[in-house]
């Protein structure tokens, strides 16, 4: 908190972050009970972690991350499949439904495909689950000429950019809703991915910007280069 509010002109102290955030009745939220959501008991093929938590890259469009997690409403468990775009943490394809099948995926990578049109040899990192080893996953990365790359079995490291926005999404929003149902509960998430962590949530790793703040001042810096 301390270092976002500096970056928006207001620097305070520690002690007067603290302060801040008990006037305001502001608590931090723990974490829930773990639930897991990755098979990786499965024939299907893995691959090698090409990535090998290199998180760092200079353009946009060179590497995404896919995870999948899950939100309970009322009406049963609702999964959610992201991908993001390293360059800027910014998420650039997501979709959500009440089964966590191979087309969940599928469309999440879709959605990011469409408008960013990434060329190939664009590495798509996951894990080991069947969704992401699924024959129509890979073939869906075949056709664009992307490179597949897989963490290591039961490391969530090796995906922690992935497990960091999860974290982010459930602890600032999940956590203080009670969905009565999956509809209600998929308009919220994508209230938070575009109307907030994409266009406004300060990121430490950007400079404190949001990813779409940070990636149009590089596209103004390059333009002026």
């Amino acid at each position: 908190m301390k270092a976002a509010l500096s970056a928006l002109s207001y620097p305070v102290s520690r002690e007067k972050a603290r302060k801040l955030m008990k006037e305001a009745n502001v608590q931090v939220r723990r974490r829930k009970k773990y639930k897991v959501t990755t098979n990786s008991n499965h024939k299907q093929p893995v691959f090698e972690n090409v990535l090998d938590r290199q998180f760092d890259v200079d353009r946009a469009d060179q590497v995404y991350v896919g995870d999948i997690t899950y939100l309970w409403t009322q009406e049963g468990w609702l999964y959610l499949a992201v991908v993001i775009d390293l360059y800027s943490r910014k998420v650039v394809g997501w979709s959500m439904g009440s089964r966590m099948k191979a087309q969940l995926v599928r469309d999440a990578l879709r959605m990011a495909i469409w408008p960013r049109r990434p060329k190939a040899g664009l590495i798509v990192h996951s894990d080991r689950g069947s969704q992401y080893a699924s024959k129509d996953f890979r073939q869906l990365l075949k056709t664009h000429g992307f490179v597949v790359g897989m963490s290591r079995k039961g490391d969530c490291w090796d995906n922690a950019v992935a497990e960091s926005f999860f974290g982010s999404l459930k602890q600032e929003r999940v956590y203080w809703r009670d969905y009565q149902t999956r509809l209600e509960a998929q308009q919220d998430v994508l209230n938070y991915i575009s109307m907030f962590y994409n266009s406004q949530r300060l990121h430490s790793y950007l400079g404190y910007m949001s990813p779409n703040q940070y990636e149009a001042e590089m596209v103004e810096l390059k333009k002026a280069a």
